[in-house]
This record gives C-alpha cells, structure tokens and sequence, in this order.
C-alpha cells in the first residue's frame, strides 16, 4: 500500500512529482506558473510560523500558502 504525500509534507530540499489533481482546486495562477501534473516541485524554504511554504517547480520559485500545498498530491522523488 502506497502513502499519499502532499507538498505540505515535504522536507527542505526534498523532491516530489506532481500527480493529477481537481481543476476547480488548484487556482489558475498556480496552473499559470507551472504548476501542473508530473512536473518536479522542491521545497525550498519554509516561513517562520511554517506559512507560506516556498517552492520550486518549471523552474520558478513560489511561495503557497500551506493550506494550499496540503491539496496538491506529490509522489516523493
């Protein structure tokens, strides 16, 4: 049985592959920025009261908001 993990659960510098997700829970800027099925996402940094998460995915570096990244299934890499 595989765990599901989400960008919320990873660790500074840990790499996951983005999974399918819902269109209508993703907001469009995210989709925008590349933040799209199978592409690679890093965590970079995490803020001091643990939001916003700051990522990197296609190449740019974002800042979610924890709640966010919680709904973003990954498969650890």
């Amino acid at each position: 049985m595989r765990m599901s993990h989400t960008i919320a659960d990873l660790k500074v510098g840990e790499l996951g592959l983005i999974e399918e997700f819902s269109l209508d829970v993703i907001p469009l800027n995210l989709l925008e920025m590349g933040c799209l099925p199978g592409k690679k996402v890093k965590l970079i940094q995490i803020a001091p009261f643990k939001d916003p998460l700051y990522i990197q995915v296609n190449g740019s570096h974002l800042a979610i908001r924890k709640e966010m990244a919680s709904q973003i299934n990954i498969t650890k890499i």
